[in-house]
């Protein structure tokens, strides 16, 4: 073959090699997954994305009268005015089920309402006209008659919603599929009494099911005190886990694995327990040695990032957001908001609230309600020195080693009503915040229409 050959006579001009740039998606073609660095570019253009795309006012009525939520709301507007605002009003917590069906809601009115996402969802479609929720798409709507602070899912049964409140030392159980203002169970804690022979009063502030039994639950109070039910057992607590000093525990979390509870409140401190010994292991500062002449800040919400589980997100009563790696102990992230001053935000108004963020499924994007403005940070808590929000962040070193360009910041998205509570949607990412005024806003990618406008496209 050799000799069919003709030697090419070497180009007296040189040409200048054009640089290379990598095509991003050239892994995900390869082994058809998303790598890290490549979803952690995706998730700047996600966060762009969001804004707000619907707002549902708590006008709903029990029985055909309104509910306890609704007159409060009607009184709070008639005495806008009045140097004492009314407040028993806005939601304090709210949640999704596990597949993202249902999504349960309290108000500190007492209102304990299940919401089916779907209906609500569709009512955000601008062109259907439609100014409020249809109420008979609730799958449930209580007025309890009694401040609630707190609501979760049963993990391990879904048919069941668990609701408490900082006045009271009861947990009330509901079984969504029956139809009645009265729970199927009511769990309490036991009686605490002083020298003096006066009795503590107690009540609840968070609650945690495990994903490995439905008969066993955990809630923290306002006495330092972990409780743990096992329900076959009765309705008073089977174990209590303490703390060093009688302050009231604001957030409770179980990592992935059922073994280990983490809590957290009043006078910023972080608290671990295993459940496998039932002895405090560890408990952890938000602030070092170093840095003593800094007054801790109280811990509003603590919750894991379901997409790196040893990353513990706590945010705290001044709007500082954070996380701490339980691996090492140490504080990865950090986000500072502007102060509640610059926007003339009267942030003593907050302290009835506790205000709750929650993480995005995936990207590690956490969700919070801003303490000084209408709106809600999305924060980049991405578990590498490439997120803005990390310890050891470097822009020059980012634009240095990413192929991707530096695209990564955190969003504002400013809303219609000022944030208590935010719950995100498990799979589609979809973020519903609840509010000071006790209505559910939807953040969402915007719809377009498209020919004849009669069909709708995200964006």
């Amino acid at each position: 073959m050799e000799k069919y050959l003709v030697p090419l006579n070497p180009s007296p001009v040189t040409h200048k090699r054009l640089p290379s740039h990598g095509w991003k998606r050239s892994l995900i073609e390869l082994n058809g997954r998303f790598e890290p660095k490549y979803r952690h570019h995706l998730s700047a253009l996600l966060m762009q994305s969001y804004s707000e795309i619907g707002a549902f006012s708590h006008f709903y009525h029990v029985n055909g009268v309104p509910c306890q939520t609704h007159l409060n709301r009607i009184d709070s507007v008639a005495n806008m005015d009045s140097p004492v605002p009314i407040t028993r009003q806005g939601i304090s917590a709210l949640e999704f089920d596990t597949k993202g069906v249902y999504l349960v809601s309290v108000t500190k009115s007492g209102c304990l309402t299940v919401h089916d996402f779907e209906s609500l969802y569709c009512h955000t479609n601008a062109l259907l006209q439609c100014l409020k929720e249809d109420e008979s798409k609730h799958v449930l709507h209580l007025s309890l008659n009694r401040q609630l602070d707190v609501v979760r899912w049963n993990l391990s049964n879904q048919d069941e919603v668990a609701c408490t409140s900082m006045k009271k030392n009861e947990v009330l159980i509901f079984d969504i599929g029956y139809i009645s203002s009265e729970p199927v169970e009511v769990l309490r804690t036991r009686r605490t009494v002083t020298v003096h022979g006066s009795e503590v009063h107690k009540g609840l502030t968070d609650i945690a099911f495990t994903t490995v039994d439905k008969s066993r639950l955990i809630a923290s109070d306002t006495n330092g005190v972990i409780n743990l039910w096992d329900r076959r057992m009765g309705v008073l607590p089977s174990i209590e886990l303490t703390t060093n000093c009688r302050s009231t525990i604001n957030s409770i979390q179980l990592n992935v694995e059922n073994q280990l509870v983490f809590g957290a409140g009043r006078h910023g401190i972080i608290y671990m327990w295993d459940l496998r010994g039932g002895r405090a292991s560890a408990a952890f500062q938000s602030h070092k040695e170093a840095q003593s002449a800094i007054v801790p800040k109280e811990v509003h919400s603590i919750d894991f990032d379901p997409s790196c589980p040893y990353q513990l997100a706590f945010h705290l009563d001044d709007g500082w957001s954070g996380v701490l790696d339980i691996y090492n102990f140490q504080v990865t992230h950090v986000h500072c908001p502007p102060p509640a001053w610059l926007n003339d935000s009267n942030i003593s108004a907050d302290l009835l609230y506790l205000r709750k963020p929650s993480w995005l499924p995936t990207y590690s994007v956490y969700v919070v309600g801003s303490s000084s403005a209408n709106g809600i940070h999305l924060l980049d808590f991405y578990p590498d020195p490439s997120s803005p929000c990390h310890v050891d962040y470097s822009e020059e070193d980012v634009e240095r080693h990413s192929g991707l360009g530096n695209q990564k910041q955190n969003k504002f998205v400013p809303l219609s009503e000022a944030v208590t509570a935010c719950a995100t949607h498990p799979i589609n990412g979809t973020i519903i915040a609840g509010t000071k005024h006790s209505s559910l806003t939807v953040v969402s990618q915007r719809k377009q229409s498209i020919s004849g406008g009669s069909h709708f496209i995200q964006k």
